[in-house]
């Protein structure tokens, strides 16, 4: 229950909460992946049984394929979608700009086609999440299997002359392997610590062979809720000029605290 939460996870409800508040009947939704994604479907799940909201999601990983579906949002493809209303997810990362690192939950690549698809992205994450420069958290990056090694000593003889301040590469893994990502492909980690210049290595990073997409996501975040633990709920808009904020009442609901 809401009383039990940690403060992030708090943060984190109350900022899913107000995102699934935008959802109008008939929409279109990316639905994006991770634990705060997590919040918003399963506040729109809510909404779906108790007002009967009508909606479509386009899940950005089979996780979330699988929640979405187990609290009852119609789930279609983006092909069968075509273009989406607003695209709702979380970040790892997010500057003054509204600049993205994102892939931490392995999905970047989802989660950047199912942006671009989108008319509005808006993105959901708790205040520690806000930082003056990205690159503290770990930039990911999908490479395909197939000569990943080649790949990682591109990758960093690029870094060596990017305006960054670290150079350690890591393999993703999971539980003695490589990870694998929903198309079957790796992850690199690149950490950085700090990123001068993030257009240009997002365009530097996905030129290099082997690389599929990486985890800096530049002029594609239209708004930002952030969530505090006391209910405080601030919005930005990046294309507006805008910040407001508001309060959410942290109540008890049966349905979004239950194990699904």
């Amino acid at each position: 229950m809401p009383g039990e939460l940690s403060p992030i996870d708090k943060a984190k409800f109350v900022a899913a909460k107000r995102a699934a508040d935008m959802v109008e009947d008939g929409m279109r939704v990316g639905l994006g992946t991770g634990s705060t994604a997590a919040w918003l479907v399963r506040h729109l799940g809510d909404r779906v049984r108790d007002e009967g909201l009508r909606i479509k999601g386009v899940p950005t990983s089979a996780r979330t394929a699988q929640l979405a579906g187990q609290v009852g949002i119609e789930v279609i493809t983006l092909d069968e979608a075509g273009t989406l209303n607003i695209t709702i997810d979380g970040a790892d990362e997010f500057d003054r700009d509204l600049n993205l690192i994102k892939g931490g939950g392995g999905a970047l690549l989802h989660e950047k086609i199912v942006a671009a698809a989108s008319e509005e992205v808006v993105v959901i994450a708790d205040a520690a999440k806000e930082v003056g420069t990205l690159g503290a958290f770990p930039l990911p990056i999908e490479v395909i299997p197939f000569g990943w090694t080649t790949t990682q000593m591109l990758v960093e003889e690029l870094l060596v002359a990017a305006d960054v301040m670290g150079l350690r590469i890591t393999l993703r893994m999971n539980a003695g392997k490589p990870f694998l990502t929903d198309e079957g492909n790796h992850i690199l980690d690149l950490h950085l610590s700090r990123i001068g210049n993030a257009r240009q290595l997002a365009m530097a990073l996905n030129q290099m062979p082997g690389v599929v997409e990486n985890g800096l996501f530049v002029d594609l975040c239209d708004k930002v809720i952030i969530g505090y633990s006391d209910g405080r709920v601030e919005t930005r808009d990046i294309n507006e000029g805008t910040v407001s904020e508001d309060r959410i009442d942290l109540v008890e609901n049966d349905n979004l605290f239950s194990d699904i």
